[in-house]
């Protein structure tokens, strides 16, 4: 009897564990994330517990390697933006920040297998983001970052 009261508190445990689980069910994008009062369309609102006007915009390489960010589009707040990157792959990239003159406004460092962060001040309008390493954004490596 001990036995099958055993086994079906593992079965329950089991159940439990399955339910509490799982993935993300939301529909996949191809945009970076913002928190802070703004979210790329089809992205997720976040920055519960931050000040009024923090804003953040997440980005990410390709975990695989690929010269390539898992988005090309993001959206962000006008004001200070903390800009986060994440690098899963073993290969060396960053996030540039470049106004529409061209001059690039704040970066992340070069990193692999981690992350970095970094604060730009953004007005209104569209900005370029790319990897500043050599040869990547010449591969595609760059997207449009459009600021509300």
């Amino acid at each position: 009897m001990k036995k099958v009261a055993f086994a079906f508190a593992l079965i329950l445990a089991s159940f439990a564990l399955v339910a509490c689980g799982g993935g993300d069910d939301d529909e996949t994008t191809n945009e970076a994330t913002t928190n802070g009062g703004a979210a790329a369309e089809g992205g997720k609102p976040g920055g519960e517990g931050k000040p009024s006007g923090a804003a953040t915009v997440d980005f990410e390489a390709d975990p695989d390697g690929a010269l390539a960010y898992t988005s090309d589009t993001a959206t962000a707040e006008a004001g200070k933006v903390t800009v986060n990157f994440t690098n899963e792959s073993p290969v060396g990239h960053d996030v540039a920040i470049e106004d529409s003159g061209g001059e690039t406004i704040g970066k992340t460092d070069v990193t692999t297998e981690g992350s970095d962060s970094t604060t730009v001040e953004l007005k209104a309008g569209e900005y370029k983001f790319y990897c500043s390493v050599p040869g990547h954004r010449e591969a595609g490596m760059e997207g449009t970052l459009t600021v509300k």
